[in-house]
């Protein structure tokens, strides 16, 4: 018993420094946030949140049109996510329980895509949307970022495993079609595995920075990421400022993981129990 607690003691503690290490980039980003330049490039560095967040924010409003880019990010950032939840879970249930023609190669080809830089697409994609008009404006974002090869490859192998064929067999039997059958057996089960998926969405849309730099030309459609990048000077680099826009920018992020995590590790869990 004493080896056992002691072991539990240990774990415990090693955990604490585990999550001690992972928040301080993000106090230090605070302390950054809520003092002046002057006081970050003090040594020993100040390791206290100051007063200074209030000035440090106003600058970044009279710099660039914040609320605005908020907005263009948040209207991205959730319809991106809704449109790959629906596309990526509807093209997984098709490859992860239905057999057609073609299934081992198309699944092939979308493991292919995976693998590839993403990168190799931005001259073509750029190109695509010039030619139909969309340079500029927020649906060059959200329409290519619809539906991904990893959420595809995440779902299939979730639902294999976590929808039963003999659930789907006893739908059929009762006059389910192929979209019922999805709509009213597949994804009430598989709510754990969009949970992950949503949330990874999300965070990658909020912060994409390369795409949105090269499409958006209009200043009204910046994202937030663009938007704060032009805090950047060439010489005299207010740190404070910078960080007190970034800060903000991560706010959202994490009152929605608090918001969410909670119902995810319940499902996550429940479904565990299930299984």
């Amino acid at each position: 018993m004493r080896s056992v607690r002691t072991r539990g003691v240990l774990l415990h503690v090693i955990l604490l420094l585990g999550v001690l290490v992972s928040i301080f980039p993000f106090y230090w980003m605070i302390v950054m946030a809520t003092n002046n330049t002057s006081a970050i490039y003090q040594y020993p560095p100040k390791l206290t949140i100051g007063g200074e967040f209030f000035t440090n924010l106003q600058h970044v409003f009279e710099r660039i049109d914040f609320v605005a880019a908020m907005g263009n990010t948040i209207v991205v950032a959730t319809v991106t996510t809704l449109l790959v939840l629906f596309f990526d879970s509807l093209a997984a249930f098709t490859f992860a329980k239905f057999d057609f023609p073609g299934r081992r190669v198309l699944f092939g080809l979308l493991i292919g895509i995976f693998m590839l830089p993403a990168q190799l697409s931005l001259i073509p994609q750029f190109v695509i949307m010039a030619k139909i008009g969309w340079v500029g404006e927020l649906q060059a974002l959200i329409v290519p970022a619809a539906a991904n090869a990893f959420g595809i490859f995440w779902m299939r192998q979730y639902i294999s495993n976590a929808v039963p064929d003999e659930l789907l067999d006893a739908a059929r039997l009762d006059g389910c079609n192929f979209f019922r059958q999805y709509w009213h057996v597949a994804l009430p089960t598989i709510r754990p595995g969009l949970a992950f998926l949503g949330i990874y969405t999300f965070i990658l849309a909020w912060n994409d920075y390369v795409w949105p730099l090269i499409v958006l030309v209009n200043p009204d459609r910046l994202t937030l990421q663009v938007a704060l990048s032009q805090l950047n000077r060439s010489y005299g680099n207010d740190y404070s400022m910078i960080m007190a826009g970034g800060l903000l920018a991560v706010l959202p992020l994490v009152i929605m993981f608090v918001l969410f995590a909670r119902n995810f590790i319940a499902d996550a869990v429940k479904g565990a129990v299930r299984g």
